[in-house]
């Protein structure tokens, strides 16, 4: 896959990361995983994988030892971030 070109945050996402990420080890961590996000979504250290269930249809990659956000790729190299949080916020 090509490098992504934008990376848009839903509603959603913007309010999880306020509520769930400021001042927490996730915050860290978050713009050195995102820039390697950009530059290759599947980088083996992302752990990025498919979501099933009620979230099918979706991906998830780990920022985090607990922390994972929740994304769907868009036409034209976009990817729409849905939710970051612990494993058990997202999932």
């Amino acid at each position: 896959m090509p490098r992504i070109k934008d990376i848009v945050w839903s509603n959603g996402f913007k309010r999880a990361f306020q509520r769930r990420v400021i001042g927490t080890p996730c915050e860290r961590g978050f713009a050195e995983k995102m820039r390697t996000f950009s530059e290759d979504p599947f980088d083996a250290r992302l752990k990025t994988h498919k979501l099933g269930g009620r979230l099918q249809g979706l991906w998830a990659f780990a920022v985090a030892h607990d922390c994972r956000i929740i994304f769907t790729f868009l036409p034209d190299d976009k990817v729409l971030l849905i939710d970051i949080g612990t494993h058990d916020e997202v999932y």
